[in-house]
């Protein structure tokens, strides 16, 4: 054993959760909001399915089946990235939710942004809302992911953790 460095120190750069713990309080942050905001899209789309379910449609409109299942994506996967373990390789999941909230948000964006609701339709000005929410959703994912990949591409050089000798 080395004079003056134990044998299990670590470095503070090689940890794979990433740094201090104020650093590390912007991404919860983000994770927060990404979960707040996908469970309001679950709870946007999720209506109408129960609604034409209760009234007795046969089939369901497989994109608001989509919507839904995009919605739980982020919350439970905003819940499961929060875990630092996990954070250095978040980046490549995050660009995947991102891709699917970018659909959403075509999606529905094309259905409703430029529909004129003259009639005053509670349901259409809800849509409306809900295509705004999606687009706050894509740009929080957007941004964990250039945030992850900025750390990881620029953060990931370090010591071994038993050693401290071998860069990593």
């Amino acid at each position: 054993m080395a004079f003056g460095r134990s044998k299990f120190a670590r470095s503070s750069s090689s940890s794979t959760s990433g740094g201090s713990l104020l650093s590390k309080v912007p991404l919860w942050v983000l994770r927060f909001l990404q979960f707040v905001f996908a469970i309001t899209v679950i709870g946007l789309y999720a209506q109408d399915l129960r609604r034409a379910h209760r009234e007795g449609y046969s089939t369901l409109d497989l994109r608001w089946g989509y919507a839904t299942a995009v919605g739980t994506t982020g919350a439970v996967s905003a819940l499961v990235l929060i875990w630092p373990a996990l954070s250095m390789w978040a980046w490549v999941w995050d660009f995947v939710v991102f891709i699917l909230f970018t659909a959403l948000f075509g999606l529905f964006g094309k259905m409703y942004i430029h529909y004129n609701n003259f009639t005053g339709d509670g349901d259409v000005k809800r849509m409306q809302r809900a295509v705004w929410i999606d687009l706050i959703n894509m740009l929080l994912w957007f941004v964990t992911f250039i945030y992850g990949v900025v750390r990881f591409f620029l953060f990931r050089k370090g010591k071994s953790q038993f050693t401290g000798r071998a860069t990593v």
